[in-house]
């Protein structure tokens, strides 16, 4: 895994450099998808919000300083009020879709026994991330989705890196407890 400098400088090639650019696209993408994905819970919305995210990550991508913030933290920013301008205008259903339990395509040795099983897990781990708070859920999110470090996580919600850390700990215990008494 590349450092932090290591993705501020590509961010800074990317702004005249196609390559750097599709470098950053492929390393973020599924971090950022993810993280969106576990707050949204919406194959459909996620892929809305995750599309308007990375298309702003180009249109601003002039303006990005690292001498403001690193590059994951910047692009966490846009996520985050991506995700906070969809919940704001949308109006959408938090069900899981079909499709995440049973894909009629999936290749033969994908039972959908198993399917189903896989697809309960995660139903009621976002169940239990949304028992915490908004704060703790942000965190986890960062954390475990978006493959943030408590640095990131600090620096994007305007915390200290010592207060994360007691607050990821905290929402781990509580999320093992919740899991416990489903």
């Amino acid at each position: 895994m590349a450092s932090i400098e290591y993705y501020n400088n590509l961010a800074q090639q990317a702004k005249t450099d196609e390559f750097a650019f599709e470098e950053l696209y492929e390393y973020f993408f599924p971090r950022v998808y993810n993280f969106i994905y576990a707050r949204l819970k919406n194959v459909a919305d996620a892929d809305d919000v995750t599309s308007t995210v990375f298309l702003k990550m180009n249109e601003n991508l002039e303006r990005y300083d690292p001498s403001k913030a690193a590059f994951s933290t910047w692009l966490f920013r846009i996520a985050t009020n991506g995700i906070i301008d969809h919940t704001r205008h949308a109006d959408r259903n938090n069900e899981t879709e079909w499709e995440e339990f049973f894909d009629p395509a999936a290749p033969s040795y994908e039972e959908p026994e198993a399917k189903m099983m896989t697809g309960e897990t995660n139903r009621e781990l976002l169940l239990a991330l949304d028992k915490l708070n908004e704060r703790e859920r942000r965190i986890i999110e960062l954390k475990f989705w978006g493959d943030m470090d408590t640095r990131g996580i600090a620096e994007t919600l305007d915390m200290t890196e010592t207060n994360v850390r007691v607050t990821l700990h905290r929402a781990t215990g509580k999320l093992k407890k919740f899991l416990g008494d489903m």
